[in-house]
């Protein structure tokens, strides 16, 4: 049983937008921290933003801060990755991972701990 699942990824153009989905089966799900991240070809995986359990905290890189915005409805399990002025440095596999803590306000954006990923979704910006 997959405990995480993206979609939404795709092909854009660049200045595109994309909404990315991570679709969770997890109990307790307001408990576990989602952080997002992402692979480009020849690149180490990075983290790129991540939402507190109760949706109040949330972190960007610098490589994303003010053109992504994560967002979360605990009542659905699902985390959201509005993704905005899209350039071809974006493109990557994306990847969310969840890690579960007993704080609803805490925000890791570190791979450390982590307790389950998702299978990744391409995102590709390109003209």
């Amino acid at each position: 049983q997959l405990q995480l699942v993206e979609s939404g990824g795709g092909l854009v153009q660049p200045g595109g937008s994309l909404r990315l989905s991570c679709q969770a089966s997890l109990d307790d799900f307001e408990y576990d921290v989602i952080t997002w991240f992402r692979q480009a070809p020849g690149k180490e995986r990075e983290p790129i933003s991540c939402v507190s359990g109760n949706g109040t905290n949330t972190r960007y890189s610098e490589a994303v801060k003010g053109r992504f915005t994560v967002s979360r409805d605990n009542a659905k399990k699902t985390v959201y990755l509005q993704m905005n002025s899209l350039e071809p440095e974006d493109t990557a596999v994306y990847y969310c991972a969840s890690r579960s803590t007993l704080v609803p306000t805490m925000c890791f954006m570190t791979s450390k701990d982590i307790d389950f990923w998702g299978q990744g979704t391409q995102v590709t910006v390109s003209s």
